[in-house]
């Protein structure tokens, strides 16, 4: 975490005196002066941040944060423009010796240069302002998955994105996955199946009075692209006998606190720290399965936002294998197991190392029989998150990325494993390997009767493919049943569409109110 200490005294010597920065005008509380007076200049940050590593334009994190802070309180000059070139991995963070808030200053300074400085009728704006909300534009596309990926799989849509838009037409566009995680949720019965599972799962581990509970985080890209990711959490929390609920949530924040969308951040925030606060106060423990989304629960929302229940949530929030090493005996349960994987070449993503999770995914993994995992290093991946999607900083992402690409090249086997999907991405992007969530591996080795590992039913005693086929027969018309936590979500989507173009969205008022 980058918080700085305050002093316990609020009493600065001299004739300098200081207000308060504020993020937003109801944070009076939120003072980046200590912080800055811990940074003595040592540039241990600039040495470790990947984007000034091959831009030498780029000032850096240093001056980014502390220094650029200091200049704007003596004279109160305007943000610089450099600001946009951070691409907010937080390795800064990670490597400061004096706990330096830079990411928070770097966030700080980014939605001050939004609101104040860059063009709202520019399309750098509307750019980033339809990239930092990839949520809202997933959930239109994956109401037509076939067809949306089929348009944007069109060289005409990549022209025009780069051109029109700026955005790089070498990337190639995720496809969505016909049936989102919350689809798949709905459809095998949501937390009540789960809460069956878990409590079938205890009394098999000889566990009957344990009160296990987690509230999962899914985000966007576990819902809309690779929902196999949320399956796999499901699956393996329930073998240790957690029930799971699934909260209604918005984004996470990450891509718009990278972008200085600090007001779309706060409306998200607003649902998802109530939320998962009322879950945590219902026995719950938050697990995400991106690094990115823990990371901003767990630091950023806290940073920036002052918001009823947001320290509860950041003290609550784990990172999904995280979680299970401190709970559970995992290597216990994973011994004597066995995952015929791929050979495995695994990248740390930033925001992981950030939070102190750099390495346990290969100490884990690899005291499964047949799984062989490689550390490729602890470069940077260079995509970070919509950054590298910029046409601007495409080429940038990719020199930065170089030394991952080479690493898994020279590993054995040709797949990749990482938690974060935007560096899974551009791991994919730069070598052509398929790419894999630790969870996946886990739940070929704890769940192998899943329908991933080809046989038909788990121990809850619940046949997945017939699950699969019940959803298959109830796809194109109505769903049955009473509202649940996907229910809420699918209105605040609509609403939340509503909410940025002044109009409802009609398309999704027309659908039926359960899973396609």
């Amino acid at each position: 975490m980058s918080d700085a200490e305050r002093p316990t005294d609020d009493h600065v010597p001299g004739d300098d005196e200081f207000d308060p920065i504020e993020v937003f005008p109801e944070a009076d509380e939120m003072d980046l002066r200590p912080g800055a007076d811990n940074c003595y200049k040592c540039s241990t940050c600039d040495t470790n941040c990947p984007v000034a590593e091959v831009d030498d334009e780029f000032p850096g994190p240093k001056f980014q944060g502390p220094e650029q802070w200091r200049l704007k309180r003596q004279s109160d000059q305007d943000v610089d423009a450099s600001i946009m070139k951070c691409s907010n991995c937080m390795r800064c963070d990670h490597a400061c010796p004096s706990e330096v808030p830079l990411s928070q200053m770097h966030n700080s300074a980014r939605g001050e240069y939004v609101e104040e400085r860059m063009s709202k009728r520019s399309l750098e704006y509307w750019r980033n302002r339809l990239l930092s909300n990839y949520r809202l534009m997933a959930h239109l596309g994956s109401k037509v998955p076939r067809l949306t990926n089929f348009v944007m799989g069109l060289t005409l849509t990549s022209v025009f994105n780069e051109k029109v838009l700026g955005i790089a037409g070498e990337r190639e566009f995720p496809e969505f996955a016909t049936e989102t995680f919350r689809e798949w949720w709905r459809a095998r019965g949501g937390h009540e199946v789960s809460r069956e599972r878990a409590e079938a799962a205890r009394d098999r581990r000889g566990e009957s009075g344990a009160d296990k509970k987690i509230a999962y985080f899914h985000g966007c890209y576990s819902n809309y692209n690779t929902p196999e990711v949320g399956k796999a959490l499901v699956r393996v929390y329930e073998h240790f006998g957690y029930e799971v609920v699934v909260p209604e949530q918005r984004c996470s924040g990450t891509p718009m606190f990278a972008n200085g969308m600090l007001d779309d951040a706060r409306r998200a925030a607003d649902t998802n720290v109530p939320e998962l606060a009322a879950a945590i106060e219902d026995g719950a423990d938050v697990i995400a399965s991106c690094t990115s989304c823990s990371m901003s629960l767990r630091q950023e929302y806290p940073e920036l936002f002052d918001i009823d229940g947001v320290d509860d949530v950041s003290s609550n929030t784990w990172e999904g294998l995280e979680y299970l090493r401190v709970h559970e005996d995992l290597e216990g349960e994973l011994a004597g197991t066995r995952a015929d994987v791929p050979n495995l070449a695994y990248h740390t993503p930033c925001h992981a190392r950030n939070q102190g999770l750099d390495g346990q995914a290969i100490e884990v993994l690899t005291t499964i029989d047949g799984v062989e995992a490689q550390d490729v290093g602890e470069s940077c991946s260079g995509i970070s998150g919509t950054y590298g999607w910029k046409e601007e900083h495409y080429e940038t992402s990719m020199q930065i990325g170089e030394e991952m690409f080479e690493h898994m090249e020279r590993a054995d086997g040709d797949t990749g494993l990482t938690e974060c999907p935007t560096c899974a991405m551009q791991m994919e992007h730069g070598t052509g390997y398929e790419i894999k969530h630790p969870l996946e591996v886990l739940e070929a080795a704890l769940v192998p009767d899943s329908p991933e590992t080809a046989r038909a039913t788990t121990d809850g005693g619940v046949d997945e493919v017939g699950e699969a086929g019940r959803r298959d027969e109830v796809r194109g018309s109505d769903r049955e049943g009473g509202t649940d936590e996907a229910d809420r979500e699918d209105r605040t989507d609509e609403a939340d569409h509503e909410d940025r173009t002044g109009r409802p969205d009609r398309e999704g008022q027309n659908e039926p109110s359960g899973a396609n």
